[in-house]
């Protein structure tokens, strides 16, 4: 086991990560900007670098002073939390390179899974279900381009090869407008991620966004923890998520699961990882892989009894996966808010110093946050200063739970979403379940006005 973990990243996951170190006996070494000098993880650190001012590019995106820190401190490992550099192959490698481990799967499994393109091909040869679309990139043959299309029929959604976080995708309705949508997307790629590739899939009208956590070790042992629904989102943002899907045979995530870790077995993956599907008219359609630690983590530990966390550190250390698919039992529901600083439904940013802060506690509640009472949440990042877990023997009792949870729960100085998770927490169609990704921006758009003043 390592000796000295750096954790190269900020708020709350930094903060489960120095947790899950320390209960393993590790020492933690928090890098922060100017801007995190006071945050609760840099002072529960055993040793903290500042690496610079507050913009990301300056600080948590810079690679040099990362590896510096890691160099001074005489750390082992490096863990990447999720954001940032977590999903950058370039920087697994140099930490690699630089004589430490980096937390994660190696780079090589990052570049393959981080391009749709070369990710779906990988899929589909691991067996595992992909949304029906060209056969990798898109030719620039004219003709062929709208008999593909014509082949898996209207509408058709044409999306980049380097895309992510909603962009770099255009839905097409009919075959008038097709080439036209190919040559734009292909110029808004080639200037977002420097890759014009694009390639063309079935457009899923009312799906569901259900992913599949996985753990998988460097000796070719790899299982499958259940699934998550994170349908509940806001322009591609999550907002609510919860473990199990509601509506779901366990049967059909059994056997979809089990491909996943077939997959993981077959690209040499090593690591937690997530398999993000499109759920329609009970079907699964891979969309892209998540190579790090997801921030709902919390549900699916909450209902399996494994520390996701401490489980990447371990297998990064070189041990062999301890658990067996058999073995691994799902029981009760739970479901996790995103709580952020921000405007509950007008979504704008409130940074500033939180002047009273109260968390609420009783059975089956978790709150993973660095927030404190006196804590300013600064103006550079995302606004997320929190999350809201609660879990029960039910999916009901787990929304009863929830639903007192965000009554007891204080955040003054600044604004918070919670007023908007109590409302969600009341909606008749989150309650009955399988809502679509669509559901939560359709019920914003008919929301009175009066109601978001």
């Amino acid at each position: 086991m390592f000796d000295k973990i750096l954790i190269a990243n900020r708020g709350e996951i930094a903060l489960r990560v120095l947790r899950a170190c320390r209960e393993l006996g590790i020492r933690t070494v928090a890098v922060h900007s100017t801007a995190d000098t006071e945050a609760k993880y840099v002072k529960l650190a055993d040793e903290s670098v500042c690496i610079g001012p507050p913009p990301s590019a300056k600080s948590y995106l810079n690679v040099p002073s990362i590896i510096s820190a890691a160099e001074v401190t005489d750390s082992e490992a490096i863990h990447p939390g999720y954001g940032f550099l977590s999903e950058n192959a370039d920087f697994a490698e140099r930490v690699e390179q630089s004589g430490f481990v980096f937390i994660g799967p190696r780079a090589e499994t990052i570049r393959l899974m981080g391009d749709k393109v070369s990710a779906k091909d990988a899929m589909k040869a691991a067996g595992v279900p992909c949304v029906p679309g060209s056969d990798g990139a898109l030719p620039d043959d004219p003709k062929e381009i709208m008999r593909i299309a014509n082949g898996i029929g209207y509408p058709v959604i044409i999306k980049a090869a380097g895309g992510g976080g909603g962009r770099g995708m255009r839905v097409v309705h009919t075959a008038a407008a097709l080439l036209n949508a190919v040559t734009t997307t292909r110029a808004e790629a080639e200037a977002a991620f420097g890759n014009p590739v694009v390639y063309m899939e079935k457009y899923l009208e009312n799906p569901r966004h259900v992913e599949i956590q996985v753990l998988a070790d460097q000796h070719g042992n790899a299982v499958h923890l259940g699934e998550r629904d994170c349908s509940m989102q806001r322009r591609h943002q999550k907002v609510i998520e919860e473990a199990p899907a509601p509506g779901i045979d366990r049967k059909v995530i059994a056997r979809i699961g089990d491909r996943c870790a077939e997959a993981c077995r077959k690209i040499g993956y090593r690591g937690a990882g997530t398999f993000e599907f499109l759920y329609e008219n009970g079907e699964f359609y891979f969309i892209e892989m998540n190579t790090r630690v997801q921030v709902e983590h919390p549900v699916t530990e909450l209902i399996t009894g494994v520390d996701i966390v401490q489980a990447q550190v371990r297998i990064a250390a070189g041990e062999k996966l301890w658990l067996r698919q058999k073995n691994i039992g799902f029981r009760g529901h739970a479901i996790e808010c995103r709580i952020n600083a921000e405007d509950p439904f007008r979504f704008t940013p409130s940074p500033g110093r939180i002047t009273n802060w109260h968390v609420p506690g009783g059975p089956g509640i978790r709150v993973d946050s660095h927030a404190y009472n006196g804590y300013t949440v600064p103006q550079y990042y995302d606004s997320m200063i929190g999350k809201l877990i609660a879990a029960g023997d039910s999916r009901e009792q787990a929304i009863r739970r929830m639903h007192i949870a965000l009554s007891e729960m204080v955040i003054e100085g600044i604004k918070s979403n919670i007023r908007l998770h109590q409302e969600l927490m009341l909606d008749a169609g989150f309650i009955a379940g399988g809502t679509s990704i669509h559901y939560l921006e359709q019920k914003l758009e008919n929301q009175p006005g009066d109601v978001q003043d």
